[in-house]
């Protein structure tokens, strides 16, 4: 059968991706929006979109009954689950072979044998494939799954069952503390998956994360188009990916393929699948978890394949064989993602949310991709990030021939890159290709824990290049809005010209406690200032850009391509590699004073509350967990700053909090 149309039963970048793929097969599209999506990306892609509900995700992208209506009303032929939400549901893949549509997917039983991680591990031990010691049993009993640690041996980790993302998955040291976390587990499984079934397993100190993308047309050929190094971590979830793995030997290499290849055909699978493994320092390697549906980081494989995975997966899913064969594969050069996130790294990557002020992409080429849902924002108002999904802004991906040029390639992607709004790991992300360590290869999955203090560098005080910037940013945006409104007026002539014929001006900021003074000096013209900062003298030109709040400016010859976003009292500015907040004191712009008092606790992001710790009147201690806010499918513990008191709690279990909501006040 020939697809003609298809539904995509997702949101954000993935949606975006398949219909790029459509475009390009002359497939028509359907996407499925909530109303938090109404003007989203993926909405305004598609040939036709459909509403399916509030922006919760239960009432929307994981009601599979919306969504196969939707399908029947569009006259889709096929739907395409995308990552996430019911991509490996094998409710969802049977219902759609019930109404008549094709799920492009493997078939359910496929589903069901890998979506439970400890019957998957049963089935794979049959297979011959390696497996970490642990119990992946059904007894749930909390005493029993705790002597079960006992004989595994501390650490341990205790995972989820039904899903994956590091969700539902909690390192325990020791006994003390098991019975906390693994209520945690299962609570954060429970609200994520529907299912609160979790397995142990032994906890490798230092391993690497190495998957096997593999493929399976019907007639039953599978094969494997190698692996992808996804180590590099936080919250255990990835936050970037390269292929192939580095150092990575040819006889491991055929060994892992072989082996995942084997998982595959153990339970019939069809369609796009990876095969997960921890591998250790001598190249030994345990099956950990199969992902029955295509994975957040595909690009990578495809560019050292040349293949598109997602044409693959339609042609598969109407019945045609592979064009391929194992020996007709080969790796092409090198590829690496990252993913750029609405999270705050200093805090220990607490997930945001909030409307993108100023976006910019790198130029893609056939080195460089951008993978997003978000559109460029030029002139300072955007899409926003919302609570209720995952907080990625995009993926960018880079290709080379070989590690060193791709690594090289992805940080002039990330330089070219400018993001303002809600905080991100831009700058993270920048720090980490940079690091000696990482460019050695030497990863691991817990390379970013290792490595914090210098990845994570406190901020240091802004350098006079960057307050020159800023300022020349504040005369770009003065000089613009006088300029387009009335061509001939005197704010349009680029010369010396001023009320009063006042020629210097003087700009303060506050900077580490300390003030910052900047002269301008605009005798040869508004275009060509005079700055000093701080008694330091440059030679400055400046020339606006006519679409975005982006501007080009020289000092002293050297020239530099920045955006400047001013909010009140605060400037963010962008330039190369560098993103500055800084506090200029406009003596024109108002100011709050800081709500975060002593004494009192606020929400640090929007969520949900699902544990509340204390009572009114409890005594806490400095770094005692005093209620559990749910956000962004994650659980995050927020704790006592200090020793003290309740005296008040503003919020119960369940409640939907806003960021910076008061939740505690305590002396």
């Amino acid at each position: 059968m020939t697809i003609k149309k298809i539904l995509i039963a997702n949101r954000g970048e993935i949606a975006c991706r398949i219909m790029r793929t459509c475009q390009r097969l002359g497939i028509s599209t359907v996407a499925v929006y909530s109303e938090a999506d109404a003007k989203a990306l993926h909405v305004e892609v598609a040939d036709e979109a459909i509403l399916i509900g509030p922006p919760a995700a239960r009432e929307s992208y994981l009601d599979m009954n919306k969504i196969i209506g939707a399908a029947k009303t569009a006259g889709a032929d096929a739907i395409h689950p995308g990552y996430g939400f019911l991509s490996e549901n094998e409710d969802f893949a049977e219902a759609c072979e019930k109404a008549g549509i094709i799920f492009i997917g493997p078939p359910p039983a496929a589903i069901r044998a890998m979506g439970g991680k400890s019957e998957a591990k049963a089935l794979m031990e049959k297979a011959g494939v390696p497996l970490v010691h642990g119990y992946h049993g059904d007894k749930q009993d909390e005493k029993f799954l705790e002597a079960e640690a006992e004989k595994i041996g501390f650490p341990v980790l205790i995972k989820a069952s039904a899903g994956g993302g590091g969700k539902g998955m909690r390192i325990v040291e020791g006994r003390k503390g098991f019975s906390e976390q693994l209520t945690g587990a299962k609570r954060e499984a429970k609200a994520a998956f529907g299912d609160d079934h979790v397995l142990i397993e032994k906890y490798l100190i230092d391993p690497r994360h190495v998957e096997i993308q593999v493929f399976a047309d019907k007639a039953g050929n599978t094969v494997y188009l190698f692996e992808r190094d996804c180590s590099v971590q936080r919250r255990h979830q990835k936050v970037l990916e390269e292929a192939p793995a580095p150092g990575l030997s040819e006889a491991t290499r055929k060994k892992m393929g072989e082996a995942a290849v084997a998982a595959a055909k153990a339970i019939g699978y069809v369609g796009a699948g990876t095969v997960e493994f921890l591998l250790d320092a001598k190249e030994n390697f345990y099956f950990m978890e199969m992902n029955t549906r295509l994975q957040v980081e595909h690009p990578v494989t495809e560019y050292i394949t040349g293949l598109d995975l997602v044409e693959l997966q339609i042609r598969v899913a109407e019945g045609q064989k592979l064009p391929f064969a194992q020996k007709d594969l080969k790796i092409d050069g090198h590829a690496m993602e990252v993913r750029l996130y609405a999270e705050d790294p200093a805090n220990n990557f607490l997930p945001g949310a909030g409307q993108i002020k100023f976006l910019r992409f790198p130029l893609e080429s056939d080195k460089v991709r951008v993978d997003t849902g978000v559109r460029e924002a030029p002139f300072g108002q955007g899409d926003v990030i919302s609570i209720h999904y995952d907080p990625m802004i995009a993926k960018i991906i880079a290709h080379g021939k070989d590690r060193a040029t791709a690594i090289a390639n992805l940080s002039r992607a990330l330089d070219e890159t400018m993001i303002a709004g809600p905080k991100t790991n831009l700058a993270f992300l920048r720090a980490l290709l940079g690091n000696k360590a990482f460019a050695s290869g030497k990863i691991s999955t817990h390379f970013i824990k290792a490595h914090e203090k210098e990845l994570l560098p406190a901020k240091a005080a802004s350098s006079k290049e960057a307050l020159a910037l800023a300022v020349l940013g504040l005369l770009n945006e003065r000089e613009k809005p006088a300029a387009a409104a009335d061509a001939s007026s005197p704010w349009n002539d680029r010369s010396a010209w001023r009320i009063g014929g006042a020629e210097t001006e003087t700009f303060k900021f506050t900077d580490h406690g300390k003030e910052h003074i900047v002269a301008v000096s605009c005798k040869k013209g508004v275009a060509q200032p005079d700055v000093t900062v701080d008694g330091a003298k440059f030679s400055a030109a400046v020339e606006p850009s006519s679409y975005d709040l982006s501007y080009d400016a020289k000092l002293d010859g050297k020239q530099y391509n920045a955006a400047l976003l001013h909010e009140g009292r605060h400037l963010t500015l962008m330039y190369g590699s560098h993103h500055e907040d800084l506090h200029y004191l406009d003596p024109l712009a108002f100011e709050a004073e800081d709500d975060e008092a002593d004494g009192r606790l606020h929400a640090p992001m929007p969520g949900k509350v699902v544990a509340v710790r204390v009572e009114l009147g409890s005594k806490v201690k400095k770094g005692q967990p005093l209620i559990i806010v749910e956000a962004m499918k994650m659980e995050h513990t927020i704790i006592a700053p200090a020793d003290g008191e309740v005296l008040s709690i503003h919020a119960r279990v369940g409640d939907q909090v806003d960021e910076k909501l008061e939740l505690i006040a305590f002396k």
